[in-house]
């Protein structure tokens, strides 16, 4: 969602300043960062099955504890993931630049670091980083032949609401993770912290686009995003109720996160085009 907020952000600035923008560079990098997130996906699989996070008992995917696919498989899909995503990274380099190189570089070490990262309490940092700052900046470089770095603004709303995605699941899966003898932030602060980070996380991004528009950085239109309030306010009725019925209350609360990260960014991205259009 990151590159589609993006493009619809550089498209409404394209109205406001003369930028020529280079859409298929940036179809080609939306589908590159799907093909990466892909790779550090299934290489989290790889890594979270052979320490025991994940298990028959567990929540979350179940391709490896269901037996549906060997641990080596996906292991391999990972890789070969890995290394279509790479080779495209190089060629969109070659037409565009080599600042390209460095965000790459970084969107790559995320991958294949994340899961010694996520078992010492880092996750969080990374998700950040590999689904809002890099994607951000990546996007706006590929696409308008220069780093904007004003795309930044949009890092901190798109990004918490990913990062609230994992941190669900890590306060859900808080005695599996214990068990497993890994570390998450979740973890780290306990339940009622947790509770509170995933409030914010959820709360924090409709305050920051209120404020954007305020300021004069987002178009009016971006207070259209407010509309995701409502599955918003559903997700943290549910992590709510952990507090007192326990992780077994937001069994699902990850996926309804992702949902209303798709919802948000998608209202988010309406607003700039309308914005343009209007």
């Amino acid at each position: 969602m990151p590159v589609i907020v993006t493009l619809g952000y550089l498209l409404w600035k394209s109205g406001e300043t003369p930028i020529a923008l280079n859409w298929g560079y940036g179809i080609w990098a939306l589908v590159n960062i799907i093909i990466f997130h892909a790779a550090g996906n299934t290489w989290s699989d790889y890594f979270d099955f052979r320490k025991s996070v994940d298990a028959e008992d567990t929540f979350g995917v179940k391709t490896l504890t269901s037996g549906m696919f060997s641990p080596e498989e996906i292991k391999r899909l990972s890789i070969v993931l890995l290394a279509v995503a790479v080779a495209g990274g190089i060629a969109l380099m070659c037409l565009t630049g080599l600042p390209l190189l460095w965000i790459g570089l970084g969107g790559a070490a995320c991958s294949l670091l994340y899961p010694f990262l996520k078992y010492n309490a880092l996750g969080d940092l990374v998700i950040f980083m590999a689904y809002a700052i890099l994607p951000t900046l990546g996007t706006s470089f590929v696409a308008s032949g220069a780093v904007a770095w004003d795309s930044l603004w949009l890092a901190p709303p798109v990004g918490l609401i990913t990062v609230a995605i994992l941190h669900a699941n890590n306060t859900r899966d808080t005695a599996t993770d214990k068990r497993a003898n890994i570390r998450t932030f979740a973890m780290e602060i306990g339940g009622k912290a947790s509770r509170i980070t995933y409030y914010a996380e959820i709360l924090i991004p409709f305050v920051w686009i209120a404020v954007c528009c305020i300021a004069g950085i987002f178009p009016v239109w971006s207070l259209f995003a407010a509309a995701a309030l409502v599955p918003a306010s559903a997700n943290i009725k549910m992590m709510k109720r952990s507090g007192n019925e326990g992780t077994s209350a937001i069994g699902t609360l990850d996926e309804m996160t992702a949902k209303l990260q798709m919802v948000f960014s998608l209202l988010l991205t309406l607003s700039f085009i309308i914005a343009y259009v209007f």
